[in-house]
């Protein structure tokens, strides 16, 4: 679905990534783990289209979209929740379901309105409150919602369980399972390896801005045991 070879991208002068390699196929759920200052959110910035890559390519179901505007890979199905949610205080919930569903890609349409209450059942009850007025939980469903409109195939979560209660974390990992289930790639950009593991078919580790380590499919158990790997990449 996605590929992602020897990316280099940063600001300023001073390169964050340097020759990062990754894959993703569809129905798989992949994670990015790292410390704080890693180069994760970088990583999301450069492959959503925010940030402009300096080296290498993002290949996007055979299409090479490295140096395709963030608009047109959303309309290519490249889906995004940032860190911080970044949804619009005054808004109401069901503004910002209209804001997904008017920038979808053109095509198959795997979720709608339904789909989005469905996965979140506290939104029908509460679709013309504002944001701001919901908790930091209910304003990642909301913006989660918000991307789903989108159509997207791949979808890249950066960061989902900052800041939330460990119920609502549940949910949200609960929610990646249901969308594997329905054939979405999720790429998980997850600070919370332990919470990785629970939801990710394997993971890249990053440390300063490079892919140090992979964890293959059935090596989570190993990985996390292993003090040496964990405290020298993850900070313990």
């Amino acid at each position: 679905m996605i590929e992602v070879e020897n990316l280099e991208a940063g600001y300023g002068e001073t390169p964050v990534l340097r020759e990062v390699s990754l894959r993703l196929a569809a129905n798989e759920t992949v994670a990015v783990i790292g410390a704080n200052g890693a180069g994760k959110s970088t990583l999301v910035a450069a492959l959503c289209g925010l940030l402009p890559v300096r080296a290498g390519r993002i290949v996007h179901l055979g299409t090479d979209v490295t140096r395709l505007p963030a608009h047109k890979r959303v309309r290519r199905g490249i889906g995004v929740v940032l860190e911080g949610r970044h949804v619009f205080g005054p808004m109401t919930a069901r503004q910002h379901l209209a804001l997904g569903s008017l920038g979808a890609r053109e095509g198959e349409k795997r979720f709608g309105v339904d789909d989005v209450l469905a996965l979140f059942p506290f939104l029908g009850e509460r679709l013309d409150d504002r944001v701001e007025l919901m908790s930091g939980g209910e304003q990642q469903m909301v913006a989660l919602g918000r991307a789903l409109l989108l159509q997207p195939q791949l979808l890249i979560l950066d960061e989902p369980s900052t800041g939330l209660s460990p119920l609502v974390v549940k949910q949200i990992m609960g929610t990646i399972g249901a969308l594997r289930a329905r054939g979405m790639g999720i790429l998980l950009v997850e600070q919370n390896v332990a919470l990785a593991a629970e939801v990710a078919d394997r993971a890249y580790v990053l440390s300063v801005g490079r892919v140090v380590h992979e964890v293959h499919k059935g090596e989570w158990a190993g990985f996390l045991a292993d003090d040496s790997l964990v405290n020298t990449y993850l900070g313990g």
